[in-house]
């Protein structure tokens, strides 16, 4: 009995047709000889599947070309003495074509695995160089730490690269945030030793507030406290809750210092204000002084002076009116009484009394003359007028 591409002999040997002529490829004993030639048949069939199978799961991307390409390498050595029935050239073919094929796959696989590693290279050098950045010159130190922890999941995630490439870019990553951990922990060293510092400044500034807190030297006090408040706004910063602690102390010591003035300055201003009041009353009588008896007056002036001087402090911005007001009164008192001097040294002086006399009789021809309304008259009797004041002393 025979097919296309075998046959099985009366003896159950069964054949295998090759461009090299006919080859023995098994026996079959076990019944009708078209049951053995199908069964050898099959086993082509399969051979065909398989290859089939591997060339789909090559194309698709499915397949390991190098695995394909192994077993691709491994059926078609077997091919000169496979124990099957069928076009065994074509089969032939078809490996070839398949190893070719996994060989180009092969080389696009390795192009592929070059540039992801070329790729993932990359990748963490730029992670380590964001490192060796944070380690040189961030001070964000909790944002820097968190981004550091965030570099080391990324880099995890990182395939495809040597292992001795991988250690060291993983070297200069360590490194750089070892140095960035050694700078971290050196800023907070020296921030304790600032904050210490400042806790001392600003303890001396608490003491010497407290300290001015209880004075009663209002304005060297208030400058001495306004110059405290400046030397804390200079000095470093304590760690908050020492510095909170520090400050409320500070701030209370000034508030009581300001208000126990306030409430001195308003009691000031209360008996200021009264003061002042008291002072105009007394200004009014001083302004009221009947001057004609001067002599009298200047007597009661000086009781009004004296108990002016006895009433204290008026608030600053009324002094200017008050002090105005005195002195004009003053003045009215002294006029008064230079003006009765002089009555006293004319009338005393038989001189000056004749002098006056003729200057009276001169100014009544005048107004003779005036009336008349001769000019030659008015003219000569004023320049007689004006001869005998200028007798006059002034």
């Amino acid at each position: 009995m025979s097919s296309e591409w075998g046959r099985i002999d009366d003896a159950g040997t069964v054949f295998v047709k090759t461009a090299d002529g006919e080859r023995e490829v098994g026996s079959w004993q076990a019944g009708d000889p078209e049951a053995g030639l199908a069964y050898y048949i099959r086993r082509y069939e399969d051979l065909q599947t398989e290859v089939a199978l591997l060339t789909k799961r090559l194309q698709s991307g499915a397949g390991d070309a190098k695995a394909t390409k192994s077993q691709a390498m491994t059926l078609h050595a077997s091919l000169p003495t496979v124990a099957a029935v069928g076009n065994l050239a074509a089969l032939d073919t078809q490996l070839v074509a398949l190893i070719t094929a996994a060989d180009a796959k092969m080389g696009e696989q390795a192009e592929a695995r070059e540039a992801a590693k070329a790729g993932a290279i990359a990748k963490k050098e730029a992670l380590a160089a964001e490192a060796e950045a944070i380690a040189e010159t961030s001070t964000q130190w909790k944002a820097a730490g968190d981004r550091l922890r965030t570099i080391v999941d990324e880099w995890k995630l990182i395939k495809g690269i040597d292992r001795k490439t991988d250690d060291t870019l993983w070297k200069r990553f360590a490194a750089a945030r070892d140095a960035f951990g050694k700078r971290r922990g050196s800023h907070f060293a020296n921030l304790d030793t600032e904050r210490e510092t400042a806790k001392s400044i600003k303890e001396r500034l608490v003491a010497e507030a407290e300290a001015l807190s209880v004075s009663d030297d209002w304005r060297e006090t208030a400058d001495a406290l306004k110059d405290l408040m400046g030397q804390w706004k200079s000095a470093p910063r304590a760690n908050r809750s020492t510095e909170d602690a520090l400050w409320k102390r500070f701030r209370a010591a000034q508030d009581a210092f300001f208000e126990r003035r306030s409430g001195v300055f308003a009691e000031r201003d209360a008996e200021q204000v009264q003061n002042l009041k008291e002072k105009d009353a007394i200004i009014a009588e001083a302004v009221a002084l009947d001057v004609s008896d001067p002599r009298h007056a200047q007597v009661a002036l000086r009781d009004l002076q004296e108990r002016l001087e006895a009433i204290g402090h008026v608030p600053r911005d009324a002094m200017p009116r008050v002090e105005a007001r005195m002195r004009a009164a003053e003045q009215r008192v002294r006029e008064a009484l230079d003006a009765e001097w002089k009555r006293g040294a004319t009338e005393s002086n038989p001189f000056l009394a004749q002098l006056r006399e003729r200057l009276a009789e001169a100014e009544a021809k005048l107004a003779r003359a005036q009336a008349s309304g001769d000019a030659g008259r008015i003219a000569k009797a004023e320049a007689d007028v004006a001869s005998r004041k200028a007798l006059l002393p002034e």
